[in-house]
């Protein structure tokens, strides 16, 4: 199982995750209400440390031509699209910023979890996104195993280390931020401890 951790915002921070081979930095750079955003003068300093097999995923919400003609110049190969969007929006995005597409599904209820149907066919990755509604006592990620498409699968949403085991493989990818944060900042032995945890998960399976 991969992952990808998200809302990075120092060298070390992705030294450290790029090092312990996460496959997928994610870096918010346009939603200033997030703790998380950072500059595009940042986003050019993260982006250019060596990244070895890693692949660097710049994360959008309703973004305009401008802000995607402007990331797009970044060294990442993915955009992360959040909001307003339909498949021909997302297929123009992909044809014209060259950029793969982690289509992200917002989750408050299930009947959200079948949003993805439109894009499937376009995106690279789906990502559904439950924070918030993970917090439900009858809430947990089994519903991945039901959905019937070959389509890269993530979720996102309340996972940390003491639930590796319990989703181990029931998405492609996990993305995860804050369980791996000491007071709202990446805590680098957090992401040590997860890393470490998830690769040695992978050499048991």
């Amino acid at each position: 199982m991969k992952v990808k951790v998200c809302g990075l915002s120092t060298v070390k921070q992705v030294k450290t995750c790029v090092d312990l081979g996460a496959n997928y930095c994610g870096f918010i750079l346009n939603y200033p209400k997030s703790h998380r955003f950072i500059q595009l003068e940042k986003a050019k300093e993260l982006t250019n440390v060596e990244k070895k097999d890693t692949k660097y995923v710049g994360v959008l919400v309703n973004p305009k031509d401008e802000e995607l003609e402007k990331f797009s110049r970044l060294n990442i190969d993915y955009f992360q699209i959040y909001g307003n969007y339909n498949e021909k929006l997302i297929s123009n995005i992909k044809l014209k910023f060259n950029k793969k597409i982690i289509v992200a599904i917002q989750v408050k209820n299930k009947k959200d979890i079948l949003n993805y149907k439109q894009f499937e066919k376009i995106a690279d990755i789906i990502l559904w996104d439950s924070s918030g509604f993970e917090l439900s006592l009858d809430w947990n990620f089994d519903w991945i195993k039901s959905i019937q498409s070959n389509v890269t699968k993530m979720i996102a949403g309340n996972i940390n280390i003491d639930k590796l085991e319990k989703i181990f493989n029931l998405a492609d990818i996990i993305d995860v931020s804050g369980a791996l944060e000491t007071n709202k900042v990446k805590d680098i032995s957090k992401i040590k401890n997860f890393l470490n945890s998830l690769k040695k998960l992978n050499n048991e399976n």
